[in-house]
């Protein structure tokens, strides 16, 4: 029985976790879980796991949350975080949450020695050194639950002593695949909402319409395999069925491929290195047919283009880079800015960005808060 602490139960990752938790209950315990404020979702949550103890982000959604529940402990904000990843009561931790808040509770749970199934792609973008140091040093294992770098993780067992050639990371290209400029300026939020393969929650979505999601798992392939970004190739693969690849240095390329699920390498990582049935539909080869692939082009879809300028430039960089997508995706979403303006306004973030030091979580999360005041003042 493998005890499982969820951070960030009510997103689409945490609920496509309870999902396969409850289809394998005598795998598996949940002993902990966290949401922002969906509470009535995760009293839901409590009355069918039973945890030990829960967070939510607010002091008042704690308290209201102890008038629909009991026999649970509840604490709030980050620091209820922080405790649940420090404790240790748990054999294995989810994080799934969204944005920069996954990089703190992430990198305190690395100090338990255990497994963490790392949906949080922040963590690695903003601490990549940081956190991947102290995975070497407590001797972690970081099993990543994002489908692409799932599929690398498993083109790479029985090859750790090869050199890797390439890593060939495929996207979908999003609602907008084949759009110009000027037809991007025109995009409207429920457009960008539409993804043509994924059920994923908004933010991630917003992100994969205009590429930087793709962008970020550039720079988490970059810490998270040790290779760098010269040898990281994005591929446009609209069917989702190749979820990436690695080409080794004779030239022969594994694959992993699937349907477009999460619930593949979620279970994965949950019980790396075994593998469980799922209710994934098989792939029927003869019906698909055909698996296309094209370049991406960058001078329209310019957020991938400055994730890979933004490493070469510095770590710092790329600390502002993510501040920024964060604050300027819900500013659209909210529809303050137009989509078009989200990486407009990244460019001049990294413009206008001085090089700076970066040696801890407090350094990260400062240049963070930084960044963020700054788009919050130019709107």
């Amino acid at each position: 029985m493998k005890k499982i602490a969820i951070l960030g139960s009510t997103g689409s990752i945490g609920i496509q976790a309870q999902d396969l938790i409850k289809q394998n209950m005598d795998r598996f315990q949940v002993t902990a879980l966290t949401c922002g404020r969906q509470v009535d979702r995760l009293a839901e949550q409590i009355a069918f796991f039973h945890p030990q103890v829960v967070s939510v982000q607010c002091e008042e959604d704690a308290i209201a949350l102890k008038k629909k529940v009991s026999n649970v402990e509840i604490l709030f904000g980050d620091a209820g975080l922080l405790e649940i990843a420090r404790r240790g009561d748990w054999d294995l931790l989810l994080n799934a949450l969204v944005g920069i808040a996954g990089l703190a509770p992430t990198f305190s749970a690395v100090r338990e020695g255990k497994q963490i199934a790392l949906a949080n792609k922040e963590t690695l973008v903003a601490g990549g050194k940081l956190v991947m140091d102290a995975v070497r040093k407590f001797g972690v294992d970081l099993l990543p639950v994002d489908s692409e770098h799932s599929a690398i993780f498993q083109a790479l067992q029985g090859n750790s002593q090869n050199k890797i050639q390439r890593i060939l990371l495929t996207a979908s290209g999003g609602p907008f695949r084949g759009y110009s400029l000027d037809q991007l300026k025109a995009v409207s939020v429920e457009q960008a909402l539409n993804h043509p393969n994924w059920s994923m929650g908004s933010k991630i979505t917003i992100d994969s319409a205009t590429m930087m999601n793709k962008g970020l798992e550039v720079i988490e392939a970059r810490w998270l395999y040790d290779v760098m970004p010269d040898s990281i190739e994005v591929l446009v693969h609209k069917e989702s069925i190749i979820h990436s690849m690695v080409e080794y240095q004779d030239h022969s390329i594994i694959a992993q491929l699937g349907a477009p699920d999460m619930k593949v390498p979620i279970s994965y990582a949950f019980t790396y290195p075994d593998r469980i049935q799922t209710k994934v539909p098989s792939l029927d080869f003869f019906q698909l047919g055909s698996l296309t692939f094209e370049p991406v082009d960058m001078e329209v879809f310019r957020c991938l283009s400055m994730a890979y300028e933004s490493i070469k430039a510095g770590q710092s960089y790329v600390v502002a880079l993510n501040a920024a997508n964060e604050v300027l995706v819900r500013q659209f979403l909210d529809r303050k800015i137009a989509f078009v303006e989200i990486q407009n306004r990244i460019s001049r973030v990294l413009d206008e960005h001085q090089s700076v030091s970066l040696h801890s979580v407090s350094d990260i999360l400062e240049l963070d808060h930084e960044v963020r005041g700054i788009l919050e003042r130019w709107v």
